[in-house]
């Protein structure tokens, strides 16, 4: 065969070798807008480090190790004792060892700590974004057990700590701990409240013995669960050890592992409860309040995680559409092929800087921003999540048929990329949600107009959209019917405000000329043609050194 026929050209040089943060301006920006400049130099030097180790050939191979040998389960050992232990492959551990070291458990008790661990979570779930789930798990479980002060004083350290330790073993000869959640059970669903896992009260304060069958198990390697289950006083809270302080197993028989769409680093089960030792969390029969501020904290990480995700399928369409030739020129030059780039960046900017907006908003816990979370997570769950399905699918087809195939990395963010919009609450759960805050929680509205009234009269489109908002809001006749609409225009009247405050204006005024002005076909690379798309394009653009 002559040596011609394999000679290569015109294949785009893969985007490694960066830093992650650092390129993202969008990102970077929101960094410098909401952390303080008393904590912004050691917050910019540890989210450098994270953003150059993301970038690197190292993490990278680490992301797809993880990915090509999943988690496997061994029930028994070989003398048929049951262990119910998941194994997975080393480069699993290495990105979860880096994660936690990087601080991403820990954000409820530093300066700043929601927005750099966001921001870090952001950044590193481009990565891999399946050890993402313990990283959240274990984040999230520290409102919840600060509902009892023993509990949160025996366990927060650990949660919080930046060492990760691999292994099961009583919790005191672990210098940390990660965390899992179970709530959703065969029956039910999302409806929690027809569990049928029994807590049995024990002599001793506060501990239960639980019998019952969890569906779906989230991490179920990790040292520690919060478990919803029947108590006497009604549905209440628990936590479960894997290991009890005498150093014996709890019971805790894995079934099975599921077989999952993507995810598929990251090990979700069902598990089986047979007087298994738990103690509660929260008083009894008040479960749901006090896991919902778990729940809270995991929502705020789909949202990132989406970003994460989006972020990283944009780069990579605009990395390869930069160097890729076609028709006499690069790719990027083409006006179509511009438009679509410019669409998706929109679309990924957007989710950055609500995520970010919302982690800020952790962080100032004030009675103000606690109102507007309550109406904004929800909404900008349902939506952020919602969206990166099509805009990883749009990134993909940018790629043409490299993209499709499995080394280009695009496969495994697409398989992704549907998780965040199904986990910790569907889409109709978190459009409920919303309804529930607008009718219980009346400040809750004020706090998110005022939210937007910020940008009024800086762009008229959305002016207007605010004001078809309240026009729609002023009729509530079967808004259950209509309330994923309402949502919708709740997640783009935020998003659309916080570009106009923030963003150059060729961003805001693209934005709003399309997602507020209703300038724009039903596929993406539908924008006007007379936007600055070239800027847009531009900002979004990874720089690579």
């Amino acid at each position: 065969m002559a040596a011609t026929t394999h000679t290569v050209t015109n294949q785009v040089p893969p985007l490694v070798g960066y830093d992650v943060f650092a390129a993202d301006r969008v990102l970077s920006e929101a960094v410098e807008r909401h952390i303080d400049p008393g904590v912004r130099p050691v917050a910019l030097v540890e989210l450098g480090e994270l953003g150059r180790a993301a970038g690197s050939a190292q993490a990278q191979e680490w992301g797809a190790q993880a990915n090509a040998h999943p988690p496997v389960l061994r029930t028994h050992d070989r003398y048929g004792h049951r262990v119910d232990e998941v194994e997975f492959h080393p480069s699993w551990h290495r990105l979860l060892s880096h994660a936690v070291s990087a601080g991403l458990t820990d954000a409820w008790g530093r300066p700043a700590g929601h927005v750099r661990r966001a921001a870090g979570f952001l950044v590193w779930s481009q990565a891999e974004a399946g050890h993402g789930c313990p990283l959240s798990m274990t984040h999230a479980a520290v409102p919840a057990l600060r509902t009892d002060p023993a509990l949160a004083a025996a366990w927060e350290p650990l949660l919080t700590s930046h060492t990760y330790v691999e292994g099961l073993r009583p919790p005191r000869e672990k210098a940390g701990v990660l965390f899992g959640m179970g709530m959703t059970e065969k029956q039910g669903g999302t409806d929690v409240r027809s569990n049928t896992t029994r807590a049995e009260p024990l002599s001793g304060e506060g501990e239960y013995l639980l019998t019952g069958h969890k569906w779906f198990c989230s991490a179920p390697m990790s040292d520690g669960f919060l478990v919803l289950a029947q108590a006497p006083g009604g549905l209440s809270c628990f936590l479960v050890p894997r290991v009890l302080p005498d150093g014996t197993r709890n019971v805790f028989a894995i079934q099975r592992l599921k077989d999952k769409l993507g995810n598929r680093s990251n090990a979700s089960g069902e598990v089986e409860f047979d007087g298994t030792w738990a103690r509660r969390v929260g008083e009894e029969g008040r479960g749901v309040r006090t896991i919902i501020e778990m729940v809270a904290a995991t929502r705020l990480d789909c949202v990132v995680g989406s970003a994460a995700l989006m972020r990283q399928a944009v780069a990579q369409a605009i990395h390869h559409s930069a160097y890729r030739s076609a028709f006499g020129g690069p790719l990027i030059d083409k006006p179509l092929m511009r438009n679509v780039l410019a669409d998706l960046a929109l679309e990924s900017e957007a989710a950055t800087v609500l995520a970010m907006r919302l982690a800020a908003a952790y962080d100032a816990d004030t009675e103000e921003e606690r109102a507007f979370l309550r109406l904004a997570l929800p909404a900008a769950k349902f939506w952020v999540t919602k969206r990166c399905t099509a805009v990883v699918g749009e990134a993909l087809e940018c790629l043409g048929g490299n993209g499709y195939v499995e080394e280009s990395g695009m496969p495994r963010l697409l398989r992704e990329a549907p998780l965040n919009s199904i986990w910790e609450g569907a889409g109709n759960v978190q459009a409920l949600d919303v309804l529930r805050a607008l009718q219980r929680e009346p400040q809750a509205l004020d706090a998110f107009l005022r939210e937007v009234g910020r940008a009024r009269g800086a762009d008229h489109r959305l002016d207007a959209a605010i004001k078809d908002l309240l026009t729609e809001l002023a009729d509530l006749e079967g808004v259950e019917a209509r309330a994923r609409r309402l949502v919708e225009r709740f997640a783009l009247v935020l998003q659309g405000s916080l570009l106009v405050r923030f963003a150059p204006p060729e961003v805001a005024d693209a934005f709003c000329a399309s997602r507020l002005g209703g300038d724009w076909g039903s596929s993406f690379g539908t924008l006007p043609h007379s936007l600055d798309l070239a800027s847009v394009v531009a900002r979004a653009r990874p720089a690579v050194a």
